[in-house]
């Protein structure tokens, strides 16, 4: 008579366990004119199609009477991805709505342009690397070759661009060239000294963001810091924004300060101001890269 194994037997095999099938995670930002019924329109659609809300953060602005939305939802009805865009387009329409919807993991592919100063892009290029930003960057563009070094340490292709008053047309002719070659979503601006043309700012608007050293609206333009130095302030700043053809006028996602006081010369706030640049600036292009960043005229909402 035959014993039953014993717990454990390596000889005995258990039926396999079929895996679950990967769930996408899907993110959708929206606006629109405010009215009743548009978080019950949204939370209605992703219930209906199986879908799990897991993070959903709503603005009305009750001066203009505009609505924003950002919903983070699991698809675990298997609907997938172009279905979903498919279907809620017709929720959109009934609702006047801009939005768009992706999936919440892929990294943004995201082109950095830089000078001479490396600290901005020295730290998107590090937390990019550690998976604590949600960018893919497939290039860096310069109008110097100063930080082609640093490129290659992290095996990124680099593109010398050099600039001058004449060339500036041919420069940016090259830097949508590259845009193109390399599918790029973002452009950031990391201390890149160019001023970028009024027909380029317009053409990749709302896909532009530019770190600029100062707390605007103050100390616009060259030399923020000297300008700080004259005045004697006590605290400098750092402002991310989306990059317009009116020179440091464009909305504003982010803003830092540190505390100075009289005894630092100009260049001891460009140092000082470094580490707040850096994070002003990776805070901004995260955001962004998760669509938490909606604009809202001269001004964004930002769901962070």
């Amino acid at each position: 008579m035959a014993r039953p194994p014993a717990r454990g037997d390596p000889s005995v095999t258990a039926p396999a366990t079929p895996s679950p099938a990967p769930t996408t995670d899907v993110v959708l930002a929206l606006a629109c004119a405010d009215r009743p019924g548009l978080v019950a329109a949204v939370s209605g659609f992703v219930f209906e199609r199986g879908g799990n809300i897991t993070e959903s953060q709503q603005y009305g602005d009750t001066l203009t009477g505009d609505f924003f939305m950002r919903v983070d939802f699991a698809d675990e009805g298997g609907v997938g991805l172009e279905q979903l865009r498919e279907d809620f387009a017709q929720v959109a329409e009934r609702h006047a709505m801009t939005w768009q919807m992706h999936d919440a993991r892929r990294p943004l592919r995201t082109l950095v342009m830089v000078s001479r100063f490396g600290h901005c892009l020295n730290d998107l290029l590090f937390r990019q690397s550690t998976g604590s930003l949600q960018v893919e960057i497939p290039a860096i563009v310069s109008n110097h070759r100063d930080l082609e070094g640093l490129a290659a340490s992290y095996g990124i292709p680099f593109h010398h661009v050099p600039v001058t008053a004449q060339t500036k047309p041919e420069a940016e002719a090259r830097l949508l060239e590259i845009v193109d070659e390399h599918d790029v979503e973002l452009v950031v601006l990391a201390r890149y000294m160019q001023v970028l043309s009024d027909g380029l700012a317009r053409r990749m608007a709302g896909q532009v963001i530019n770190i600029h050293h100062s707390f605007l609206p103050s100390f616009k333009g060259a030399k923020p810091y000297h300008q700080a130095h004259r005045r004697g302030v006590k605290l400098i700043g750092a402002t991310a924004h989306y990059v317009t053809p009116e020179l440091d006028e464009g909305p504003i996602i982010e803003q830092d300060v540190a505390r100075v006081d009289h005894r630092l010369a100009p260049d001891a706030l460009v140092t000082a101001g470094r580490d707040v640049e850096a994070r002003v600036l990776a805070r901004a292009v995260g955001w962004h890269a998760e669509s938490r960043v909606l604009l809202h005229g001269e001004r964004t909402v930002v769901f962070s």
